[in-house]
């Protein structure tokens, strides 16, 4: 029998999923959504279905490793990825991945998204680095994302879309929608003859009012 907590989570995950479909994060089967439940258990949506179509039963449970618990699907192929941000972040307690288009063809032209250009961005999420590429669902997928995942919350997967972790479900799902968001005014911007960077004064006065905004996670900070 399904607990309350545990319904209300997997009828969260549906709907971010349909919000996702909706909103051409995602196209067909791609994508994937996991929740942290408690040490080693994971919810997360099963592979080969449609994000625009779930339904909370059909959701699967995986554990550390990756290998199901229950539900009748099979687990995400990406599912060692999100177990990787879930080992090095104890702080994030859900892991999104999607296909923005706009940000995956900044990265298919080689175009970076870590320049500091869009106050908002700055503040909640700062720049967005890149990992090297991985075969997708690959188990090098897990390796690539580990040092960038340390330092922020939002990484961009080279050649296949994004990840973002958050506290919560909506919060990691809330970093995806920014993230394709900057990624079509920075495109604008690129047609209209590039985008301007922000002063470091100005930047160092909107990473001092995070906290202000209440913004959680961590933000990209550029090498000096």
């Amino acid at each position: 029998m399904i607990e309350v907590q545990d319904q209300r989570l997997r009828e969260t995950i549906c709907e971010v999923g349909r919000r996702m479909y909706l909103r051409n994060l995602v196209a067909a089967t791609d994508g994937n959504i996991s929740v942290r439940l408690g040490p080693g258990r994971f919810l997360c949506t099963p592979s080969g279905v449609s994000k625009g179509w779930m339904r909370p039963e059909r959701l699967v449970v995986a554990d550390a490793a990756g290998a199901l618990v229950s539900g009748e699907g099979r687990v995400t192929s990406e599912i060692h990825t999100h177990l990787a941000v879930y080992e090095e972040r104890p702080d994030v307690n859900a892991v999104v991945h999607a296909h923005p288009p706009k940000a995956v063809g900044f990265s298919l032209a080689g175009r970076s998204m870590t320049d500091l250009v869009l106050p908002e961005l700055v503040m909640s999420l700062g720049g967005i680095p890149s990992a090297p590429y991985a075969t997708p669902g690959a188990i090098e997928g897990n390796r690539v994302v580990r040092a960038l995942i340390r330092r922020c919350d939002a990484v961009l997967l080279d050649r296949h879309g994004a990840i973002t972790a958050g506290v919560d479900l909506l919060d990691a799902y809330h970093k995806m929608e920014k993230i394709e968001h900057a990624a079509e005014s920075l495109l604008t911007a690129c047609l209209l003859g590039g985008p301007r960077t922000l002063e470091a004064d100005e930047v160092r006065r909107l990473r001092a009012a995070r906290d202000a905004y209440g913004y959680s996670g961590l933000a990209w900070i550029p090498d000096d």
